[in-house]
């Protein structure tokens, strides 16, 4: 008696399907609004113990947001060298959109979570998950919005805290492109580049015991 119509059930369904890791933009200028409602999305995360841990800066002067490129830069060389055999491969994806997205932000940790042990006494990570849920919430709502958005995890988490004056004990954990695209991936760019394949559901859902196959994975 509660779910929605088949038709808003669908379009739940499609937008998660649809959600792509963005690595080609557009500078259009994302209206402020628009910028505001994926905001207010991201905050309607839930969170453990309700500690509300994200924080979102939003890059807006020209040099810093060159100086964010330059230290992903720093981290891609770095990860290509730690890669070994693949290197040159991935020397030649695109990692990240940051000189042409319409809109820069870093998601970070807030400073003063040790406060909050409901849920985190034995699973401190837990901050980190419910950051991630915000992100999942603002990316989905942006796909919706038409907006493409590139999560950038490759970059020094110090110095990029650093850069932006964070207190001590609050962490950046993601630069995230937001702008809009021409076209959005038709799979995974990552599967698209022969990099990975999506892994079959199946290998990933047990019953009861660790490696026992669900039925309902198999009914997938």
């Amino acid at each position: 008696m509660h779910a929605y119509s088949p038709e808003e059930i669908a379009a739940v369904y499609r937008v998660i399907a649809e959600r792509r890791d963005m690595r080609h933009f557009r500078s259009d200028p994302v209206d402020p609004a628009i910028l505001a409602r994926l905001l207010g999305a991201a905050h309607q995360a839930p969170s453990v113990g309700y500690m509300q841990p994200w924080r979102f800066i939003r890059i807006s002067q020209p040099t810093l947001r060159r100086q964010i490129q330059d230290l992903v830069e720093q981290e891609r060389r770095l990860t290509a060298l730690a890669l070994g055999q693949r290197q040159e491969e991935f020397m030649r994806l695109k990692v990240e959109g940051i000189a042409e997205c319409g809109e820069l932000l870093v998601a970070a940790l807030g400073e003063g979570r040790e406060a909050h042990v409901f849920g985190r006494r034995t699973l401190p990570e837990m901050d980190l998950a419910s950051l991630a849920c915000a992100i999942q919430n603002l990316w989905l709502a942006a796909r919706a919005e038409g907006l493409g958005l590139g999560w950038v995890s490759l970059f020094d988490p110090a110095a990029l805290a650093e850069m932006l004056g964070m207190p001590e004990g609050a962490k950046p954990l993601a630069i995230l492109c937001l702008g809009y695209v021409d076209a959005f991936y038709e799979r995974p760019m990552l599967e698209q580049a022969g990099w990975a394949k999506q892994r079959p559901l199946q290998e990933l859902i047990y019953d009861n015991q660790w490696g026992t196959i669900s039925e309902v994975a198999v009914c997938h």
